[in-house]
C-alpha cells in the first residue's frame, strides 16, 4: 500500500504524549454484534508538517490498528464519490479532505447522516437510489437513433453545473427536508439530476419528466435552508436548480 511505503513519513516513533499527538475518533457499528454503536479512539503521532487525506489516515488505521473497519472508496480522486461521510461535522469525500496537524489536534468521523447504517461509515443508499431511478436518468427520444446526437455549444453550455454531480450524496443527507421528507422529497441531488435531463437538447421527454416532477413534494418540500449549496464537494449549487425547477413545474 501506498501508506505502508511512506508511514516514515507522515508518522514518527516516539511515544512521548506532546503537542504532535493527534486523536481520530470514528464511529463504529457492527449488525452482527448486539452492541450500540460505539466510538474508537486512535491516537496517533505524527510529522509536524504532515499533511494528507482523511482517506489516507483511515487506509492506516485499518491496515495497522483495526483491520475490520469498514468504508468505501474506489477512484481516490474525487469522481466516484464512493468516500462520502461526515468530517468534523461536514459531508465531505474522504479523498478530497486535506488535514494538517496545524488546524486541529483532533479529528471526528461519521458515516453520512440521517441514512441507515450497513456496517461503520458504510450507508445504505438504496432509497438513494431508487429516486434516481425514478427520474428515468437516460435520453428519451421519440425514435431509435443508432448514431450519436449531436449538440450546439451554446446547448452543451446549459450543462455545465449540472453535469459534474457524482451522486455521493453529500448534498442530500445535509438537507433537513430530506431528512424529514425521504419517502416523498427527492432531495438535492436527485432534484439536479432531473434538471440536467430536463433542459438537455438531446431528450424528447421534457412535459412528461416536468409532470413527473409537478407534485405537492417531490420539489416543493424544499426550504431553501441551502445546506446542500455548502457541502457538495464539486462546487455545485443544487439550491439554485431547485429553485428553477419550482418555476418551471408551474406551467
Amino acid at each position: 500500500m501506498f501508506l505502508q511505503k511512506t508511514k516514515n513519513f507522515f508518522f514518527t516513533d516516539s511515544y512521548y504524549v506532546n503537542s504532535n499527538f493527534f486523536y481520530i475518533r470514528i464511529y463504529r457499528w457492527n449488525p452482527y454484534l448486539s452492541l450500540k454503536p460505539w466510538f474508537n479512539i486512535f491516537p496517533l503521532k505524527l510529522q509536524i508538517n504532515s499533511k494528507f487525506m482523511i482517506l489516507d489516515l483511515l487506509f492506516y488505521i485499518k491496515n495497522n490498528f483495526d483491520s475490520t473497519l469498514t468504508f468505501r472508496r474506489s477512484c481516490r480522486e474525487g469522481i466516484c464519490g464512493s468516500c462520502a461521510m461526515n468530517i468534523n461535522g461536514l459531508n465531505s469525500l474522504a479523498c478530497l479532505n486535506k488535514f494538517s496537524l496545524s488546524n486541529s489536534q483532533f479529528l471526528t468521523i461519521y458515516p453520512l447522516p440521517h441514512f441507515s447504517i450497513i456496517k461503520d461509515l458504510v450507508c445504505d443508499l438504496t432509497n438513494f437510489y431508487n429516486q434516481l431511478r425514478l427520474i428515468q436518468p437516460w435520453l428519451i427520444r421519440k425514435e431509435n437513433f443508432k448514431q450519436e446526437i449531436l449538440q450546439s455549444k451554446i446547448d452543451r453550455f446549459e450543462l455545465d453545473g449540472l453535469y459534474e454531480c457524482i451522486l455521493c450524496a453529500c448534498c442530500s443527507s445535509s438537507c433537513p427536508s430530506y431528512w424529514w421528507n425521504y419517502q416523498k422529497y427527492l432531495g438535492p441531488a436527485i432534484l439536479l439530476q432531473a434538471y440536467k435531463w430536463l433542459i438537455d437538447s438531446r431528450d424528447f421527454s421534457k412535459f412528461m419528466r416536468i409532470k413527473f416532477l409537478n407534485t405537492k413534494s417531490r420539489i416543493t418540500k424544499c426550504h431553501n435552508i441551502t445546506n446542500c449549496s455548502q457541502v457538495c464537494p464539486k462546487k455545485l449549487n443544487p439550491a439554485k436548480v431547485i429553485n428553477f425547477l419550482k418555476y418551471f413545474s408551474q406551467f
